[in-house]
């Protein structure tokens, strides 16, 4: 369980801003899964969703540094939840799974020429004895302008991407479980992302700076 609670490279939990961030959003929180639930909605809609946010440099994917500039996509997120909750003395860890049908507009979908996304992340919190899977990844706003329901979490049950959206539509499937990890594995991550989508990384200035605002557009 220790591996659990240090702090890592990645998970830089330590780290002056991670655990202002982690105190200022479980203030109310009398117990770990109080606490784990608020920090979880903090993380979940301060820091915007971006799926064009990728970068290939180890420090873009500190937990401090996506804590600091406010967006990330799904990795990203998953790692400052798990920082946050470590600087809180709450054990967390690392998930990763194929899916497909991910949140996605046309834009994306063009520049990964697939509507498979590798390595999706999310955080596994230990609350009373057991793990609990928690998914950060889409913020309120993107959900609605995704006509998705927002992930919620209780602290109890695992908290993992719909099936359907809420018009009754397919919405996510988890095709391969790649299992937890105490740190980021992010030289694997990035490896295999750089070859499933390399039209992706091949120009990083063209990608959208608001992706929020691409989805509401195609969704209207």
């Amino acid at each position: 369980m220790e591996n659990y609670l240090h702090p890592t490279y990645y998970i830089d939990s330590d780290h002056p801003e991670i655990i202002a961030f982690a105190d200022q959003h479980s203030q109310s929180g009398k117990t770990d899964m109080e606490k784990a639930i608020e920090i979880y909605y903090a993380v979940r809609d301060t820091i915007r969703y971006n799926p064009y946010s990728i970068e290939p440099k180890k420090e873009s994917m500190k937990a401090s540094t996506i804590l600091m500039r406010r967006y990330g996509y799904c990795v990203a997120k998953a790692v400052v939840l798990a920082a946050c909750l470590r600087s809180r003395g709450i054990p967390a860890r690392l998930g990763f799974a194929d899916v497909q049908n991910h949140l996605n507009t046309e834009r994306l979908k063009k520049l990964m020429e697939t509507d498979v996304f590798v390595y999706h992340g999310y955080t596994e919190i230990f609350l009373n004895g057991k793990w609990v899977k928690a998914t950060p990844a889409f913020n309120l706003e993107l959900c609605t302008n995704f006509n998705v329901k927002p992930l919620e979490f209780d602290g109890i049950n695992d908290s993992i991407l719909h099936p359907y959206d809420k018009s009754g539509n397919l919405h996510m499937e988890y095709v391969k479980d790649h299992g937890t990890f105490s740190d980021l594995p992010w030289d694997i991550i990035l490896a295999d992302s750089m070859k499933r989508y390399p039209l992706y990384f091949e120009d990083l200035e063209v990608r959208s700076k608001d992706f929020s605002a691409e989805a509401l557009k195609e969704n209207q």
